[in-house]
């Protein structure tokens, strides 16, 4: 009865793995297209409404759901707290501070900190061109998300639960 258990509760973790793998392909998408949106709204604060950064970053992290709503948040607060410190800085600081919690790759960071060397530094025709740039890479990026979505996820919650069984074969 006890190995059974045991086997069960083995069979179980694996399982657990594989589906939380499959949801890391499934986040990834979700969450890129949650930053295009974000971005879009970004364009149309400095486009339209003339915002100043720190209200329009504050206005964002209100507009989107976590993680990427604490990236958003964070940047404006230290913003308005800075102390002389540039909008690149303070922008890299807060994309390396909260980009663990995303599961966005480093090819969607790179293209995040890229638009935040021009945030803040160039005038605003400047900035929505740069702005729809990232738009455009991050959508390239959406495109080859979903592709790894609908390749991997299967296959992770197949495995995790193979491994599963496989593990209690040689066991027992």
């Amino acid at each position: 009865m006890l190995k059974f258990v045991g086997g069960i509760l083995i069979i179980s973790a694996a399982t657990l793995y594989g589906f939380l793998q499959a949801a890391h392909y499934v986040r990834r998408p979700k969450q890129i297209r949650m930053l295009i949106s974000a971005l879009g709204r970004m364009e149309t604060e400095i486009t339209y409404a003339v915002t100043p950064l720190p209200e329009a970053f504050s206005s964002l992290g209100k507009q989107v759901a976590e993680p990427l709503s604490s990236l958003f948040r964070l940047t404006s607060e230290r913003l308005l707290a800075s102390d002389g410190t540039s909008t690149r800085d303070i922008w890299h600081r807060s994309v390396k501070d909260v980009w663990g919690r995303t599961s966005m790759k480093q090819a969607e960071q790179e293209v995040v900190l890229q638009l935040g060397s021009v945030l803040g530094v160039t005038d605003r025709s400047d900035q929505i061109k740069h702005l729809r740039l990232a738009i455009s890479q991050l959508q390239a990026e959406e495109t080859e998300s979903r592709e790894d979505q609908r390749r991997y996820e299967k296959m992770w919650k197949s495995l995790g639960v193979l491994i599963g069984a496989l593990i209690v074969i040689l066991m027992y």
